[in-house]
């Protein structure tokens, strides 16, 4: 059953991941460095970052600093991702570890808010796979694909779309809250451009907030 829960999702990193890999080895980088990234990383987004600030032989602090600005709206998910349900100190730790967007979205769902721990472990599990294993196999077949093939990381915006898409549909009837999403990216994009997604979830938190205080009730979904 975690397979299949997570076949949709795992199935789109497959050509993230190779675009991942074959930038990897253009980069003049060995292809190790695919699946140790992969594996000890798992930050789509910020792999890719990496690949420029590792080539560039940027200083810790210069990664250390990027890594805390791209992955810094993990602890709005942590908030609200079903990390209580995951038993024991290892168990509890992965889950932490493999917490994504992807991860989040699909444990947040209707369908995810019923997964006991094990399940919820295992989701994960199979995503990391499918990342660590396309990234590795593109690395291996990189010098195979054409320069001339462009477009493959434009699968990550179009996985999100159908992630967005799927979670409007489970809002049934819950206006307020994708309006609430749409009017924070809209305010932080004229305000922040520089810090667009760190200001958008935090605008996203506090309306939230305060939708739950002038309303008192929670939102279908948070």
């Amino acid at each position: 059953m975690a397979f299949k829960e997570s076949a949709s999702v795992g199935l789109a990193f497959i050509p993230l991941g190779l675009a991942f890999g074959a930038l990897v080895t253009q980069s003049g980088l060995d292809w190790w460095w695919a699946g140790l990234s992969a594996a000890l990383v798992f930050a789509g987004s910020f792999e890719f970052l990496l690949i420029g600030l590792v080539a560039a032989a940027a200083p810790l602090f210069s990664i250390a600093a990027t890594a805390f600005m791209v992955n810094v709206r993990h602890v709005f998910y942590s908030l609200s991702f079903p990390l209580d349900r995951v038993g024991g100190a290892l168990g509890k730790g992965y889950s932490t570890f493999a917490l994504t967007d992807e991860a989040y979205a699909l444990t947040s769902g209707e369908r995810g808010r019923s997964w006991p721990g094990r399940r919820i472990l295992w989701v994960q599990g199979l995503l990391h796979l499918y990342w660590a294993g396309s990234a590795v196999a593109g690395a291996l077949l990189g010098s195979l694909i054409p320069e001339s093939v462009t477009g493959l990381d434009f699968a990550l915006t179009a996985l999100f779309a159908v992630l967005a898409l799927e979670a409007c549909r489970d809002l049934r009837g819950d206006l307020p809250t994708p309006v609430i999403a749409l009017l924070s990216a809209l305010f932080a994009r004229l305000l922040f451009p520089g810090e667009l997604l760190l200001a958008a979830f935090a605008l996203f938190t506090v309306g939230l907030l305060a939708r739950h205080v002038t309303t008192g009730r929670t939102p279908h979904h948070a």
